[in-house]
């Protein structure tokens, strides 16, 4: 499977209220791991990043200003991405940023060109009901070292991302890890091959007394102690 994790800069946050990309930064993973095929655009976007945004990038006016537009870039950016999983962390965000710039150019929306759009945002979401999962915290989290992100970055997010999302997913697209590769900076390798595992005889242990008296006498503790309002007593 190949996917592309993808990051933007932008001179603002609203698409709609005229705000533009600035820098546009990708990475390629195939079966799970980075290709060190990237994808790496500053984009002149024809007026300035508002204070707030220049102080998340760091990207000045002037160093953009001899850069191509983004209708000059548009076949490379959708030929690097073309039948690609495009994974974005707050994907509505930057699909609707990179849809701006399609309109445009003429040429449809990024959905029209890949295989599907997956937010790792919703993920998280799904995964860390309740708490902070920005970038940063998912990070801090999921021991991904950004201690070099001082200014945001495309594709020095792109790579964070592709990090996370990794140890997020822990590599269940099979039961079996290729050790030898786990070192290596896309994470745990899937082996090509799952296991088979319907010769496998599963072994039943049975307690002795002295394990099921002692499992009891945990169970009547912890009875105890919330007032006799363990679920197993009310079920039975």
């Amino acid at each position: 499977m190949r996917q592309i994790f993808l990051d933007t800069e932008t001179t603002g946050l609203s698409a709609e209220g005229g705000d533009r990309l600035i820098e546009i930064g990708c990475l390629e993973m195939v079966n799970r791991r980075l290709t060190g095929n990237h994808l790496h655009l500053y984009v002149n976007p024809e007026r300035s990043s508002s204070e707030d945004a220049f102080k998340v990038h760091g990207i000045s006016d002037q160093f953009l200003a001899d850069k191509p537009r983004f209708a000059e870039v548009a076949e490379q950016l959708l030929a690097y991405v073309a039948g690609a999983e495009v994974i974005i962390h707050n994907a509505a965000f930057d699909v609707g940023f990179i849809d701006a710039e399609l309109r445009r150019a003429g040429r449809g929306a990024l959905r029209e060109h890949v295989a599907k759009v997956t937010d790792s945002l919703l993920m998280a979401r799904e995964m860390f009901p309740g708490k902070s999962n920005s970038l940063d915290a998912l990070c801090r989290r999921l021991e991904v070292d950004n201690t070099h992100r001082t200014l945001h970055g495309a594709l020095l997010d792109a790579g964070l991302l592709a990090e996370v999302y990794i140890r997020m997913t822990r590599g269940q697209d099979s039961l079996v890890i290729d050790a030898g590769a786990a070192a290596s900076s896309a994470g745990p390798a899937v082996a090509e091959a799952a296991a088979d595992f319907r010769g496998l005889e599963l072994i039943a242990v049975t307690p002795t007394w002295e394990e099921l008296a002692a499992h009891e006498a945990v169970l009547a503790d912890l009875d105890k102690a919330s007032g006799g309002q363990t679920v197993w007593k009310r079920l039975a």
